[in-house]
């Protein structure tokens, strides 16, 4: 959810017994691919190693994306992501667990990724797939269901925070978690991130003379990751960097990444062979672009999130049913 301590007005089922300590950090990269997988597995991106939206592979020397180009980028799900998942451990515990979300996603290399251990069940709307997954969580007692519900997100995305489709994706949302609980099931609604809106004045552009001595450039406008050149002067392009980009973005290496803990206490030699050698983390609601390549589709996108603002990584944690306080 995005900025949503402003407005509460529109999510009053869902905020009405909040309170102020009812908050949680979202990991870093506040984006969906790490995000989701730290929930879902419950350790950091340095240790499940999904640290952006597109990371280097660099047996390949290729980027991949780490949301939705498993299969036509060659990832392998079952070792590329090699965290237990909290499916797989309820499992072993002999519970059951389920996963409820739209029928494209079931059988996704993401899914496989992050899902694995719980069966999948589809529904369409977001009141189907929560009142699929309340009855599967009745029916059958001491299991965990899992339910993805990104409309919020998605609309955020294209029309911007606050705006009248991101609202009524929220107040549809809020209406159907008003549903009565089922007795004994406790519910929790969180997010796997924020978003901030980033205005088209907002937007830079790195062209051909900002990128000298940078073979790749992956993550996303709010957090890039940039792979030098194997034979560049590192101290050179950093500094150039932080010129080019000051007051917009915060330039610091792989290893000051590591050492600050972006990424979790641990980063395992996988995970830090996809962050990049470069991190270009935006401040405020800027947005940093490769303006060298060939897809620049995201230059349209409203609503993006991957930094480190409060609105990016503060995220609500409410309690319902059986959980409520």
């Amino acid at each position: 959810m995005s900025d949503w301590r402003a407005h509460t007005g529109h999510a009053r089922a869902l905020t009405a017994g909040m309170v102020k300590k009812d908050v949680a950090q979202s990991v870093f990269p506040s984006t969906t691919a790490a995000a989701l997988t730290s929930i879902v597995t419950g350790v950091w991106p340095g240790e499940h190693g999904l640290v952006g939206y597109r990371v280097l592979d660099a047996s390949r020397d290729v980027l991949v994306n780490q949301l939705s180009g498993w299969e036509t980028d060659g990832i392998d799900p079952l070792t590329w992501q090699s965290a237990t998942t909290i499916f797989e451990r309820v499992g072993r515990a002999g519970h059951e667990s389920f996963a409820v979300g739209f029928a494209g996603y079931a059988h996704s290399g993401f899914t496989k990724a992050t899902l694995r251990g719980a069966e999948f069940v589809a529904a369409t709307t977001a009141a189907a797939r929560i009142e699929v997954a309340y009855a599967l969580a009745q029916e059958h007692p001491g299991s965990l269901v899992y339910c993805y519900l990104p409309e919020v997100d998605k609309a955020g995305h294209k029309y911007g925070i606050a705006s009248r489709e991101w609202i009524a994706a929220l107040e549809d949302i809020d209406a159907a978690l008003a549903a009565r609980v089922p007795p004994a099931v406790g519910v929790l609604v969180t997010s796997d991130h924020g978003m901030v809106d980033v205005a088209a004045n907002r937007q830079v552009v790195l062209e051909e003379a900002h990128l000298r001595g940078v073979r790749h450039v992956g993550g996303e406008p709010r957090m890039l990751h940039a792979y030098l050149e194997p034979e560049v002067d590192t101290v050179e392009v950093i500094a150039r960097w932080r010129a080019d980009l000051e007051g917009l973005a915060d330039i610091v290496t792989r290893e000051e990444a590591v050492l600050a803990g972006l990424f979790g206490p641990t980063v395992t030699p996988a995970a830090s062979a996809r962050i990049g050698d470069l991190l270009a983390i935006a401040r405020g609601t800027w947005a940093v672009y490769d303006g060298t390549a060939s897809d620049q589709r995201g230059r349209g996108m409203i609503g993006q999130h991957g930094a480190l603002t409060p609105e990016e990584r503060q995220v609500p944690v409410i309690r319902l049913g059986a959980f409520a306080r």
